[in-house]
């Protein structure tokens, strides 16, 4: 099963019985919190992306994606090899390497700001780079309402129980219900996550066949 937009969005009025005008304003909200919460917890192959790009000679600052969230790595080609920078603290390379450093080969970076990484030393020449990052997906709400995300196709149920609980949330109902709902969102992302970090990560030929607990 898989939802599109409109299905979703359906399937939470009639589950909520609710189809008043302010509540039904607010349908996409519920569902990018539930995108959030998923994005936040697990960790999916299909959320990470690879980009290429080059430093710029005498400038320390790189502009990040805007879709960035995390970083998996960032490696610069110096001499036909591929070398990776160390993630360390911003302050350590303000400290460790201030104006007055010499331009070199950078070794480490940092995330400066929300835009901006920053590295050190400051670049000598305008090294090849390609970093690996968590990215952000468009959300199943900037689209059409018979439009599909990953999720929505692959996780649906774990969309729909995570915007339940905002839902109900909104509406102030019952705390035993919204528990309930929880609890239905926390199994599903277990099962989610157990696919992204267990079973997307392995294969049987190196690791055997998965194997489940008997009672």
């Amino acid at each position: 099963m898989s939802f599109t937009l409109a299905q979703l969005k359906t399937a939470i009025q009639d589950y909520t019985d609710n189809s008043e005008t302010s509540f039904v304003a607010h349908l996409p909200d519920f569902i990018k919190s539930s995108e959030e919460r998923i994005f936040k917890n697990v960790d999916l192959e299909v959320f990470k992306k690879n980009v290429t790009s080059a430093l710029t000679t005498s400038d320390k600052f790189l502009t990040l994606p805007s879709d960035y969230l995390a970083s998996f790595s960032l490696q610069i080609t110096t001499s036909g090899s591929e070398t990776f920078l160390l993630q360390k603290d911003i302050n350590f390379l303000q400290e460790a390497y201030d104006a007055s450093s010499a331009s070199a080969t950078p070794r480490y970076y940092a995330q400066f700001d929300t835009n901006n990484f920053i590295v050190a030393p400051t670049p000598n020449s305008s090294y090849a780079l390609e970093l690996h990052y968590y990215y952000r997906p468009d959300s199943l709400t900037a689209g059409a309402d018979s439009g599909t995300t990953w999720l929505s196709t692959n996780a649906p149920f774990a969309l729909l129980f995570g915007s339940l609980v905002d839902a109900y949330i909104f509406m102030k109902g019952e705390p035993d219900l919204i528990q309930q709902y929880e609890k239905r969102f926390m199994d599903q992302l277990t099962r989610l996550k157990d696919y992204g970090e267990a079973r997307e990560n392995t294969d049987a030929y190196s690791e055997g066949l998965p194997k489940t607990q008997r009672t």
